[in-house]
This record gives structure tokens, C-alpha cells and sequence, in this order.
């Protein structure tokens, strides 16, 4: 980005200083007129580079900000008993938790794995028929 804006800077100094000149040896005042215009030119181009930022800040920064934000707070909130579904889609209940692990026990043999914290995609609100006691 600052090689554009260095760029943009010296096209717009080629045009200041051979404008003149150009208007000197002709008498023109065209060639006076368009070096403003140029000037304006560069004005008109870092409006609209900033205006590029800002739409990009705010269609694309912030709300990935926001997400991270979110699945961070939900991470630390993990609590033994949680519900939830890991990234590779297994469904299992907390049993205990380490510092970047956590332990789950799965399916009706309660089966145990263990899976890094980052590996876990959402905390379910709903318990699922395999987790229910057998009713006699």
C-alpha cells in the first residue's frame, strides 16, 4: 500500500512540474488547469483508497473480530457436564477438563477421548436418546 501511495505521489509531481513548463513554452492555460486537476485527482483517489479500508474494516474485520471474540468466551466458559460437538462432528459430554484439553465420554458405553479445546465447535443445549437412562 505505500508503494502505491509513493506511486501515486510522484505521477502527481511529474504532472505539477511538466504542466508548468508545458504552459510556459506554449502559453497555453490548459496545461496551468489540468496540473490543479491532477492534484484534485490525487485527492479524489486516497477518498476513495480510505473509503476501501473502512468498507473492508467493516464488512470483513469486525465481524471475524466479533466471531473470535465469541468462540473465545465460549471456550473459557466450558464447564464438566457441558454437551457439545467437536469440529470433526463427534457429540460427547465433558468429563473433566485440562489447560488445552478436554476429556469426553460418548454413546451409551460411555466411552472416553480426549480432544484439544480448540477442537471444540459449540456447546448444545439439547441431550440426545443415547444419554437418557433406561426407562424399565
Amino acid at each position: 500500500m505505500l508503494n502505491l501511495m509513493n506511486i501515486l505521489a510522484e505521477a502527481t509531481e511529474a504532472v505539477a512540474v511538466t504542466a508548468p513548463e508545458t504552459a510556459a513554452a506554449t502559453g497555453d492555460a490548459a496545461a496551468t488547469a489540468s496540473a490543479g486537476a491532477g492534484a484534485g485527482s490525487m485527492v479524489s483517489t486516497i477518498i476513495m483508497m480510505v473509503a476501501m479500508v473502512a468498507i473492508f474494516y467493516f464488512l470483513l474485520i469486525r465481524p471475524q473480530r466479533k466471531k473470535d471474540k465469541q468462540v473465545k468466551d465460549m471456550l473459557s466458559a466450558l464447564k464438566v457436564g457441558d454437551r457439545i460437538c467437536t469440529i470433526g462432528g463427534l457429540y460427547g459430554t465433558i468429563a473433566a477438563l485440562k489447560d488445552d484439553s478436554v476429556t469426553l465420554t460418548m454413546g451409551s458405553l460411555q466411552n472416553t477421548i480426549v480432544v484439544a479445546r480448540w477442537a471444540i465447535r459449540s456447546v448444545e443445549n439439547v441431550a440426545l436418546e443415547n444419554d437418557t437412562e433406561p426407562q424399565i
